[in-house]
């Protein structure tokens, strides 16, 4: 069975990144975009990530233009608003398609493992996110709408459960 750790992705400057660098962390895996009406998300994933990634919690954006054209900037581009607009320190990622024939294969692997509503694999919308456990299994989608302020009640007490071994 596949798990997260058998991914590698490149990051926002092309460097290849192995995903089981972030083996026994709880992740937070999310299609982020600059220019959409949850991109004020980004203050909320980077609070996330500075309260609890000294407990276990890796935050991972990857950005999609998939959806409204509403990441439409470069490598650069994309590192300067995250990090001068919402001073985003967690990974972020290069440019990937969520859905269709060219979609990451890491989003193939998420979606097959935790469908959508009805069952549906394809992704909605920007900042979908996915919880992936520390044995690399996705625990659970989480829509757009639902916020990272929301999702922290849920992450609490997964950081607190011992890492399997």
């Amino acid at each position: 069975m596949a798990s997260l750790y058998d991914f590698t992705a490149p990051l926002l400057d092309g460097t290849p990144q192995p995903l089981s660098a972030y083996r026994d962390k709880l992740v937070l895996i999310v299609n982020v975009a600059s220019k959409c009406g949850f991109t004020p998300q980004y203050s909320g994933l980077e609070a996330l990530w500075r309260a609890h990634k000294d407990d276990g919690l890796a935050v991972l954006g990857f950005p999609c233009n998939q959806f409204g054209g509403q990441e439409p900037g470069s490598a650069d581009e994309i590192a300067s608003f995250c990090s001068t607009t919402y001073e985003v320190s967690f990974p972020i990622f290069a440019k990937v398609e969520v859905n269709g024939t060219n979609a990451a294969p890491l989003y193939k692997f998420l979606k097959s493992s935790a469908p959508g509503i009805f069952g549906t694999e394809t992704i909605k919308w920007n900042f979908t996110k996915f919880l992936v456990g520390r044995d690399g299994q996705v625990i659970r989608r989480f829509g757009p709408e639902v916020t990272p302020e929301a999702i922290g009640g849920e992450i609490a007490p997964l950081l607190r459960a011992p890492a399997a071994a």
